[in-house]
């Protein structure tokens, strides 16, 4: 059936600030289908209140509004666009889902004849509503755990005495599986039954038998309105039942699933989606499967793209959104084309030659005394992907993406050597379960202790001790003496020189320079094609790994690579995606061929339609380097991807590999807090009284200079990782250990802190000669939260000329004696009317997107022309829209850590944010956050 010729124009609902639970995969599954109903000439109008999002650009739809996503903004919508005939709330996660049942009760819909598309109420209150979702499954003779609904507290109470412990709590229509837990004592169950009730907006929860150690599975389906359906990837999970998918370690294709296994589970799944009623898009599946006798039990299903569908599209290279928005629009699945193939029909099954792993990305260090065993309620922050030829591989690239200082699984003398913690760290998974098992076979503990503790499955651990059982042979060598067969071996498994550099000491370069060239091992580069290479592929998506057939042939175009920003985490979050995504189209724009290189599969960015070539590998220096020989790029972009691409810059300098923009001299310089400070004085800008140490004798000393109260600041370091404001000399004491036992020889300054200062930033582009002021920004908070936990407003409300003038003056200064060329960020104080200059980032911040989207101008395309040395900042004519104020509004995750206190400090720890616009200051809104700016300021 071809598309329904009768709509004309589509409302989608984004999914509002990143929160744990909600992250930017819905800004790739909601960009990607705006663009799809464009391009069958329906008019696209969005709602969403994040800034940081390619989705919320002109670019992305025909009508976009930052409105906070709630009813009043719905209608408001409606009014202003009465043509508007079908709403898509599919693309926005749980979010966009409750809000369209909010708009549907309040007979929204029906009064503006709005019909809903991709799904219906029913599918979503039968999929979300856990009582229902039950009663159907057993209509359907589909297997799922004995339990019951309670709406009351006794309720739930007589539930558990009837099934009995161990239980699980399931609270429904809960984001991330938010109020969820197991219970495995009767003294445990009152207060996590409250809790899930407290959590359910409906105030509901399935109390049900556990099932705790079973093994976890995902399909991720496309049904059309006719029921063709097609299984786009089976999912593995890692870690067994007990541990949310969002916390667990995914592996695709599914690895231990016996074939007639998954015929029973896809043939489930096919009866389960044609059971919950009218639905075409994208859904996700999960299943239970019982390690004594393979009993399948339904899980539940997500009538949604989900985060799961991002991690299937980047998988394999099937575009699940972009397809799920035209078959809710009326197309069939056999009515379409494969985009990768350009040839072959999307009414096919994905067939994929490598395995993908994904590993989340957690920041329990963020959050001081929170709960960091992993459960039924999701707490990572992020996830990273890594592609392989074999599950080794890929395992090891995975561990490679996530910047926690680990150079893969083991091997890099990280090692927990403690028996009884590793012992506890197996029983009670955490965020570094995995390298304990590694370190639990290293040790010596028996495979059945560990099988055991962990109920993981023996196939995962047999791949794990076979790496530790490499590792012995390794280091068995020197690097003089590590046979070919063995070099080849070890690269075929994923080990990072880094890790061979261990292994037989030696430095990292001597392998790859020494033996490794010298052998001719390197790395090859393959497509990511859907199809098992049966067709040939015509996007060109590549992974890495070691054979013979190198399928990314470069080109002799001029061409510049785009670091990525890696895995989302607190401190750096989707705005850097957003910068990288508006780099590559600025460099496309001006004749360059784009080469992206990230590793985080929830991103725009790693759309394979994006860049020129995007090539999906860790952010990691020795896959870069390697990427950069094959292709020759004139040079790489460091400034759009954070930090994460920012502490390469060094590496690239030192191999004389060009850097686009400011040069590593200037960003070195201005991370080096003792260096800037000097700066500063030289072009007599005014800082706060600062000196630099490197232990705690020098600190000690240098505060009887400066005096307390003092900011202590570690270098080089994201999100303000390690800052803390102490009043005494005990309290500096114990925090310089603390830091240089986390960050060792690290340079920390220490600045007299401006207590009760006004703090303010500003964003500008500079050429090396001209400099442009994109936005200033007041914090609402004083002085001593971070910047990114601070409400920022646009322009500043109280600042007089006078402290405008020297921001201004201060800003243009440092940027030239920088020589910046791209985009800086400046950090003030002002206090008794003086401005005092605390940083300095030479690159895209976090408030970049945000000032984009308020004065609706594209900066970062700007700026990356000015990089690029295109452009001069002249050559722009500069047009913002200035009305009223906008308001960055941080927003946090603390729900998911119920025994962390809401403090904020010089250390970030906001999740997302979102933006609200204001006419005047007399604005409610602005009146009750200006209100209560103090309340949680801590040190």
């Amino acid at each position: 059936m071809p598309k329904d010729s009768s709509i004309k124009h589509v409302l989608i609902i984004g999914s509002g600030p990143i929160i744990i639970g909600q992250a930017c995969e819905f800004d790739y599954s909601g960009s990607q289908a705006a663009r799809s109903l464009r391009e069958e000439g329906i008019i696209v109008t969005l709602i969403n209140s994040n800034p940081a999002t390619i989705m919320t650009d002109p670019v992305t739809a025909d009508n976009v509004y930052l409105l906070p996503l709630e009813k009043k903004s719905i209608v408001k919508i409606l009014k202003d666009h009465p043509d508007i005939d079908c709403v898509l709330p599919t693309m926005g996660g749980q979010t966009a889902l409750n809000l369209a049942i909010d708009c549907d009760k309040a007979g929204i819909w029906s009064k503006f004849n709005v019909r809903m598309i991709g799904v219906d109420i029913d599918a979503i209150e039968t999929a979300e509503n856990r009582e229902k979702f039950k009663a159907l499954m057993e209509r359907l003779n589909v297997d799922v755990c004995v339990g019951r609904t309670a709406t009351s507290f006794l309720q739930g109470k007589e539930i558990a005495q009837e099934i009995g412990f161990p239980l699980v709590i399931r609270p429904s229509y809960t984001l991330g599986g938010t109020g969820g837990g197991f219970v495995d004592k009767p003294e445990n169950f009152e207060k996590a039954l409250m809790a899930g009730l407290q959590a359910s907006p409906t105030h509901e929860v399935l109390v049900e038998q556990s099932i705790l150690g079973w093994k976890e599975y995902e399909l991720e389906v496309l049904r059309d309105s006719i029921g063709n359906m097609v299984v786009i990837c089976s999912i593995e999970n890692f870690d067994p039942m007990g541990v949310h998918t969002g916390d667990s370690i995914t592996v695709a294709p599914a690895m231990t699933l016996p074939d007639p296994v998954y015929q029973r589970m896809r043939t489930l799944a096919i009866k389960m989606m044609n059971g919950i009623g009218n639905f075409a898009g994208g859904c996700n599946v999960q299943f239970a499967v019982s390690p004594d006798n393979e009993t399948i039990i339904g899980i539940e299903i997500n009538p949604r793209v989900s985060r799961s569908s991002a991690l299937a599209s980047k998988a394999t290279g099937y575009p699940i959104a972009k397809v799920a928005a035209k078959l809710a629009i009326g197309y069939n699945l056999d009515e379409l084309k494969n985009s990768i193939t350009g040839s072959t029909s999307a009414f096919f099954e994905p067939a994929i030659d490598y395995v993908i792993v994904k590993i989340p990305r957690w920041n329990f260090d963020k959050f001081k005394g929170a709960d960091r065993r992993l459960g039924l309620s999701m707490k990572a922050v992020g996830e990273v992907m890594g592609i392989g030829r074999n599950f080794q591989e890929a395992l090891q690239k995975a561990c490679q993406s996530l910047e926690i200082k680990r150079s893969g699984l083991g091997a890099d003398g990280k090692e927990l050597r403690n028996q009884e913690e590793i012992l506890y760290s197996l029983a009670n998974p955490s965020w570094n379960r995995l390298f304990h098992v590694y370190d639990a076979f290293k040790l010596g503990i028996s495979f059945r202790t560990i099988q055991d503790l962990t109920k993981i499955d023996k196939w995962f651990l047999k791949q794990i001790e076979e790496l530790v059982h490499l590792d012995i042979k390794i280091a068995e060598h020197t690097l003089a003496t590590l046979p070919f067969e063995l070099m080849k071996l070890a690269k075929h498994k994923g080990y990072a020189d880094r890790q061979i550099a261990h292994l037989v000491g030696c430095l990292e370069s001597e392998v790859f320079h020494k033996r490794r060239e010298e052998m001719g091992i390197k790395r090859v580069y393959k497509l990511v094609d859907t199809c098992a290479a049966e067709f040939e592929a015509q996007t060109p998506y590549y992974y890495s790994s070691f054979g013979e057939e190198n399928e990314s042939l470069p080109s002799d175009r001029k061409k510049v690579v785009v670091l990525g920003s890696g895995p989302n985490r607190v401190g750096q979050g989707i705005e850097f995606d957003y910068s990288c995504v508006h780099g590559v189209l600025a460099a496309k724009e001006s004749g360059f061929e784009t080469i992206m290189i990230n590793c985080n599969p929830e991103t725009v960015s790693t759309d394979f339609d994006i860049a020129d070539k995007l090539y999906f590998e860790p952010v990691f220096w020795e896959h870069i380097y390697e990427i950069i020989l094959h292709e020759n790029p004139i040079g790489v972009i460091v400034q759009l991807g954070g930090q994460t691409a920012l502490k390469l810059a060094e590496k690239l300098d030192k191999y004389g590999i060009p850097i686009i923009g400011t040069s590593f001299e200037a960003l070195d310089l201005a991370e080096d807090r003792g260096r800037f400070s000097t700066l500063l004085k030289e072009n007599e800008v005014p800082y706060p009284e600062f000196g630099t140490i490197h232990n705690t004798d020098e600190a000690l000393e240098l505060c009887k200079r400066i005096g307390f109260p003092l900011l202590v600041r570690p270098s080089y370091v994201l999100g303000g990782q390690g800052m803390k404001i102490v009043i005494n000399e005990k309290e500096l004491e114990e925090h310089v250990v603390n830091v240089l036992r986390d960050i060792p020889n690290n340079e920390i300054l220490l600045d007299h802190f401006l207590e009760g200062a006004i703090e303010a930033e500003a964003d500008a582009i500079c050429d090396g000669e001209n400099v442009y002021i994109i936005g200033i920004m007041q914090h609402i908070e004083p002085a001593g939260i971070h910047s990114g936990d601070s409400y920022a407003v646009l322009p500043p409300y109280n600042l007089g000329d006078y402290v405008m003038r020297q921001i201004q003056t201060y800003t243009e200064k440092i940027a030239l004696a920088l020589r910046t060329k791209g985009l800086i960020n400046i950090q003030f104080a002002i206090k008794n009317d003086i401005v005092y200059v605390i940083e300095a980032n030479p690159r895209a911040s976090r408030t970049v997107p945000f000032i984009c989207k308020a004065y609706g101008e594209p900066y970062v395309n700007y700026a990356t022309k000015v990089m690029l040395g295109v452009n001069k900042v002249t050559d722009f004519q500069f047009n913002p829209t200035k009305k009223g104020y906008a308001i960055k509004e941080p927003v946090f995750s603390f729900h998911k850590f119920p025994n962390v206190n809401k403090e904020l400090g010089p250390e970030m720890k906001s999740t997302g944010e979102g933006i609200y616009f204001i006419d005047d200051l007399m604005d409610d809104y602005f009146l009750k956050i200006y209100s209560e700016r103090n309340i949680y300021l801590s040190k």
